[in-house]
């Protein structure tokens, strides 16, 4: 009896789409993940060393212009197609808008790097990396998660995102074997995804009958500016989780460096949780909010639990498990960085305590309240991460990067409480057993 009670709650934990969003997410995630694994040693043997942390530069300039490419899309776009999942007029208008909005993004942030490199002479020692790069940032304009999350159908997406990464795998043990051809490195990477990204296109104007219209430019204008806080936003947050290892780097000597930048890569690949709890559910999330605020505030309620209890065991288990992981990853104990990661092991069980406020203002559409928490965030962690590190080190950088996920629920907390008093005090009762209806 037991049994069968327990494979129909699985069996339901299984039929649940935000479940399966989740479950997708992680997997396009853990696939990232793995396949970067594979390729750094491969890369490393071919291109050598200097070489690869060229290519990991201009890696990382690609990836700060694709948070304008992305211009807080990632955000909105999937609570527009979720609440306009049924009307193929409307959702046609809402993808073309967003796809045609990113690849005039995308031709700005080529045309910024062509002024850089030919104009400026900046990135002198990766110039011609960093411009074969340019295709990463078309990849990014085109790719359609966000459509995918709307819809709450994962599997299609998760299993393009693995076949562009193999492609990219076996494109890099065909055509690069030495250090000359370090430039096709990323170029492979962009081009192997914008390729699968057309398919997948192909495939939402076929099979899900959606159209692409040419929007007009007042549209594509219109569609930027309502999304020009979540774009602030989303490099508010990326300079505050990014910008620790930065700060570090004018204060400390290059082992500091090192052994702080393993123990922090670490603690990033573990502080995607949240966000992937927060990109899965927020699409039901949209739907139930317009639906029945009750039904709304006591999903909401499941997801955080679940969030902050996923959030704790994974910081526990990386607490006791840190000399291991270390171990594993380093083939050495690195006592210095062991030190590190067991105090950063924390910052997933702090993130989550957030995941609620943020869902919560993403379903309201609140644009300038996650503006404004953002670049509080940002200031705050600059300012602790300075004054922290100058006085204590890379030991003190860490407990400035934890504090700072505290202040930011502190702070969105409190946002919510002045700016909308009726729906903080519908979630605390809801979270305490209280009712709520509207």
């Amino acid at each position: 009896m037991l049994d069968k009670i327990l494979s129909y709650q699985f069996g339901n934990l299984i039929k649940n789409k935000s479940i399966q969003n989740f479950i997708f997410l992680g997997f396009i995630q853990s696939s990232n993940i793995l396949i970067s694994l594979v390729s750094i040693p491969l890369l490393i043997q071919t291109i050598g060393v200097d070489q690869f942390g060229l290519v990991n530069l201009a890696l990382s300039v690609i990836i700060l212009l694709n948070i304008l490419v992305g211009f807080g899309y990632n955000l909105s776009g999937p609570r527009e197609v979720a609440i306009n999942q049924k009307n193929k007029k409307k959702l046609s208008h809402v993808v073309s808008n967003i796809i045609f909005s990113k690849v005039t993004l995308a031709s700005f942030a080529a045309i910024m790097i062509f002024v850089a490199v030919f104009v400026l002479n900046l990135f002198k020692d990766y110039q011609t990396i960093l411009v074969y790069s340019i295709l990463l940032l078309f990849s990014e304009a085109t790719i359609p998660l966000w459509f995918f999350q709307g819809m709450e159908r994962m599997k299609m997406i998760s299993m393009a995102n693995v076949f562009s990464k193999l492609l990219y795998l076996l494109g890099i043990a065909l055509f690069i074997h030495q250090p000359e051809q370090a430039k096709w490195v990323n170029f492979i990477l962009g081009g192997a995804g914008l390729f699968i990204n057309i398919f997948v296109l192909v495939y939402i104007h076929y099979e899900l009958e959606i159209l692409f219209y040419k929007p007009k430019i007042k549209q594509i204008y219109q569609s930027l500016k309502e999304n020009i806080l979540l774009f602030l936003s989303n490099l508010a947050s990326h300079i505050s989780i990014n910008g620790g290892l930065i700060i570090l780097s004018f204060f400390a000597n290059a082992e500091t460096l090192g052994m702080f930048s393993l123990a922090e890569r670490i603690t990033m690949v573990l502080r995607m949780l949240p966000a992937l709890i927060i990109q899965a559910v927020f699409p039901s999330l949209s739907k139930k909010y317009l639906d029945d605020i009750s039904v709304f505030f006591r999903f909401l309620k499941k997801v955080y639990l679940w969030a902050v209890t996923l959030g704790l065991g994974l910081s526990l288990f990386t607490y006791f498990s840190a000399p291991f992981i270390i171990q594993a990853l380093a083939k050495s104990p690195l006592e210095e960085s062991v030190r590190y990661l067991k105090i950063l092991a924390f910052v997933p069980l702090l993130a989550t305590l957030n995941v609620a406020n943020v869902l919560v203002l993403l379903v309201l559409d609140k644009k300038y309240l996650l503006f404004n928490s953002s670049w509080l965030m940002c200031l705050y962690m600059i300012t602790a991460s300075l004054v922290l590190t100058i006085k204590f080190g890379g030991i003190g950088l860490c407990f400035a990067l934890l504090s700072t996920e505290v202040v930011i629920f502190i702070i969105c907390t409190l946002l919510i409480l002045l700016k909308n008093k009726e729906l903080f005090h519908g979630f605390k009762n809801a979270f305490f057993g209280s009712s709520h209806s509207r």
